[in-house]
């Protein structure tokens, strides 16, 4: 079966950075867009950013741009969200969602990661 796996997430204090990273199983990795989402506690979730399965077309949330970057390895069938200059509200869990260029909505998800910056 499919399996999305998040790691990377931890307690930073805020202007620091991480790294997550989402390795896939059980699909052809290489033929999903890849996506980022996140959820706060008490809201609802959200998306952050998004790779197409080529790796040449990234989308991301005003509230992120410039600061997180998305990337894919296809041939180690992992996303990573680089993210810099963390702020306190990017507090949440981050979850990582793959989908086909033939469905509208994202099909598979991960169990989340744990982000957290205090300040």
């Amino acid at each position: 079966q499919v399996q999305l796996v998040e790691s990377g997430g931890g307690l930073v204090q805020a202007g620091a950075s991480l790294r997550l990273s989402c390795t896939a199983s059980g699909l052809t990795f290489s033929r999903y867009t890849m996506g980022w989402f996140r959820q706060a506690s008490g809201k609802e979730r959200e998306f952050v950013a998004a790779i197409l399965w080529s790796g040449e077309n990234t989308s991301y949330a005003a509230s992120v741009k410039g600061r997180f970057t998305i990337s894919r390895d296809n041939a180690k069938n992992t996303v990573y969200l680089q993210m810099n200059t963390l702020k306190l509200e990017d507090t949440a869990v981050y979850y990582c969602a793959a989908k086909s260029s033939a469905v509208p909505r994202y099909e598979y998800w991960g169990q989340g990661t744990q982000v957290t910056v205090s300040s």
